[in-house]
C-alpha cells in the first residue's frame, strides 16, 4: 500500500472517531480530548527535551487550552456540536487543500527554512478549501455569519500551527513528533493545526463575536 493510501485510511479513521465522539459528547468527547491533549504534551516534551522549564510549561498550557476549548464549545456554546464540526472542517479542509494543491501547483516555497515541502500555492489551496467547506457548513446550518468570514482566517492560523510544530521539530532534529499514526507520525503532527483553531474559536465565542 502506498504512502498516500496509508495516510488517507488513517486520516479517515481519525475523522470518524472525532465525529462520533463529538456527536455523543459528554464523557466520550472529554476522554478523547484528554487523551489527545496528553499525547500532544508527551510528544511536545520529547521534542523540547533540554529546552528549559518555560517550554515545558508552555506546552502544558497549549495542549490543555486546546482541549478545554473544544469541550467548552461542545457543551456550553450555542450550536456547540455544529461549531465543533466547523472547527474540524476548517482544520481538515486546510490540511487536505494545502496537500493536494501544493503537490499539483506548488512552486514557490512558503517557509523553506522551516518546512521545505510547504508552498504558497498550498497555503492558498488550504484557505480556499476552508472557505468553501467550512463556509458551506455555516450556510447549510444557518450558523452565525462571522463563522463564514473566520473560516479562511483560521485556515491561516491552522497553517501557522503546522509551521510552528515544523520549526520545533527542525530545531530538535527529528522528522515526526511520534510514530503512533501510520502515514502521519505523531498525534501532535496530526493536530498541530487544530490547536490554534480550537483556542481561537473558543475565544471568539467568549468575546461574543460568534
Amino acid at each position: 500500500m502506498n504512502e498516500l493510501a496509508v495516510r488517507s485510511l488513517t486520516g479517515m479513521a481519525l475523522i470518524v472517531l472525532a465525529l462520533m465522539a463529538a456527536y455523543v459528547g459528554g464523557t466520550s468527547f472529554a476522554v478523547l480530548a484528554a487523551a489527545a491533549s496528553t499525547a500532544i504534551y508527551y510528544e511536545w516534551m520529547r521534542i523540547t527535551k533540554g529546552w528549559g522549564i518555560a517550554w515545558s510549561i508552555g506546552g502544558f498550557v497549549y495542549a490543555l487550552l486546546a482541549a478545554l476549548a473544544l469541550l467548552w464549545v461542545r457543551d456550553r456554546a450555542d450550536n456547540g456540536l455544529a461549531v465543533v464540526v466547523w472547527i474540524f472542517l476548517v482544520t481538515w479542509s486546510t490540511d487536505i487543500g494545502a496537500y493536494f494543491v501544493g503537490r499539483k501547483f506548488g512552486r514557490r516555497k512558503l517557509a523553506p527554512a522551516v518546512s521545505p515541502n510547504k508552498t504558497w500555492a498550498g497555503l492558498y489551496g488550504g484557505i480556499a478549501a476552508a472557505a468553501l467547506l467550512a463556509g458551506g457548513w455555516v450556510l447549510l446550518l444557518d450558523l452565525e455569519p462571522p463563522l463564514y468570514l473566520l473560516a479562511p482566517l483560521f485556515a491561516v492560523m491552522a497553517q501557522a500551527g503546522d509551521l510552528f510544530e515544523s520549526w520545533m521539530k527542525r530545531q530538535a532534529g527529528i522528522k515526526d513528533s511520534g510514530d503512533w499514526l501510520p502515514g502521519h507520525g505523531g498525534i501532535f503532527d496530526r493536530l498541530d493545526g487544530l490547536l490554534p483553531v480550537a483556542i481561537l474559536t473558543a475565544g471568539a465565542q467568549l468575546a461574543g463575536i460568534i
